[in-house]
């Protein structure tokens, strides 16, 4: 019976975000399935605040889900990255303060306070639209350090909090063929080690850097010399100055787009050691891009799979903007930052309810879809 009523109360909910309009509070999902005059309204809240379920095993069934709209070999390319919530209140522990990155530009930075959240998106084609959707199924609080130090609290980074997001998702999806997408917050040496440690190892792309310290492999060892061995051999030149470099061979190459049309760009790629201090390097490919139009400005990117050719890496990283799209949707549709809950659990519950709605209504979509065209009401006028 218990578990009858919370499944009700779980559904009520769910419906009242689609439908309300406005702030996202319990309240305002009540009324806007007919509860307004429910007087046992306080059982609603308490399944945000006080039920026992697991958002892993949400995630989980979310994520299966969305992978069965893709076809059986296609690889599963997830995007990863953060947004911030902006909340305030002395009630709500877990607020810091962060970079607004909507409202900083390149000579003007913009804190404020609220909440961070890390959210990993599954992309996925849709009939009505030309490029692919970036559909939520993991959404996960990072308080800063600070934070965690002022709570008496274990700081996980952002790269640590990926990283065991990614081992849920190959205990899940043991075969599939992984590709994780981020911009240059994510090119760190933690997550490429994570990501070549797993079973089957998970390929990383991101936006790279251009000061970074690149190398040779190590030269082969000279029998029966003593002493460490090398880890690196002899300084690369930087991105920087390979950009400039006249000798420098570029290649042309048509990249399909997010429009769903190709582009056409030039680019040079290598492979290096990567080498930051106090960390053992790693390998890595990098590719430097070019618009040849000047409409874009030169990219460089990183990734781990050593074999990949320069084109796979740059249609790996074009659809990663798909996620700020998402981002986008979810605030002006579903009322991301309007809710107003101060409770911990209910802090921690309410928006990754929000993430995952939206994939819940497209999933509803893609049932609805008729001929790649979606039954939409229309009017004379």
């Amino acid at each position: 019976m218990e578990n009858e009523l919370l499944f009700t109360a779980h559904r009520s909910l769910l419906t009242g975000a689609i439908l309300a309009r406005g702030k996202r509070t319990v309240t305002s999902a009540l009324r806007a399935v007919g509860l307004a005059q429910e007087y046992r309204f306080t059982n609603y809240h308490r399944v945000l605040n006080r039920a026992v379920w697991c958002t892993w095993f949400a995630a989980k069934v979310l994520l299966g889900l969305l992978v069965a709209f893709l076809p059986a070999e296609a690889p599963l390319q997830v995007l990863v990255d953060e947004t911030i919530e902006r909340r305030n209140g002395d009630k709500i522990k877990t607020k810091g303060v962060f970079r607004d990155a909507v409202r900083s530009s390149r000579n003007k930075v913009v804190q404020c306070y609220g909440l961070r959240w890390v959210a990993m998106m599954l992309l996925v084609p849709v009939p009505w639209s030309r490029r692919p959707w970036a559909l939520p199924f993991y959404t996960v609080q990072a308080p800063s350090q600070k934070t965690c130090q002022k709570l008496g609290k274990r700081y996980k980074s952002v790269i640590d909090r990926v990283c065991f997001a990614l081992r849920l998702i190959r205990r899940w999806f043991p075969n599939r063929t992984l590709v994780v997408t981020g911009d240059g917050a994510y090119a760190a040496v933690e997550l490429i080690q994570s990501c070549r440690s797993l079973p089957n190892p998970a390929t990383l792309g991101a936006r790279f850097r251009w000061n970074a310290a690149l190398y040779d492999p190590p030269p082969a060892p000279i029998p029966g010399k003593r002493g460490r061995k090398p880890l690196k051999g002899k300084r690369q030149p930087s991105l920087k100055e390979r950009l400039v470099d006249p000798s420098t061979i570029w290649e042309n190459l048509s990249v399909r787009w997010n429009t769903g049309t190709t582009r056409e760009l030039f680019a040079f790629s290598g492979t290096s050691l990567w080498y930051t201090p106090g960390k053992p390097p790693v390998a890595i490919r990098w590719v430097v891009v070019r618009d040849p139009r000047g409409e874009l400005e030169d990219t460089p990117l990183l990734c781990t799979d050593l074999d990949a050719t320069a084109q796979q890496i740059i249609e790996w990283f074009v659809p990663r903007w798909n996620i700020e799209v998402t981002f986008e949707e979810l605030r002006a549709h579903l009322g991301v930052e309007t809710q107003r809950q101060w409770s911990d659990r209910a802090i921690e519950r309410t928006t990754p309810c929000l993430f995952g709605l939206f994939s819940l209504v497209t999933l509803l979509a893609l049932h609805t879809v008729r001929d790649g065209q979606l039954p939409v009401a229309q009017t004379a006028w």
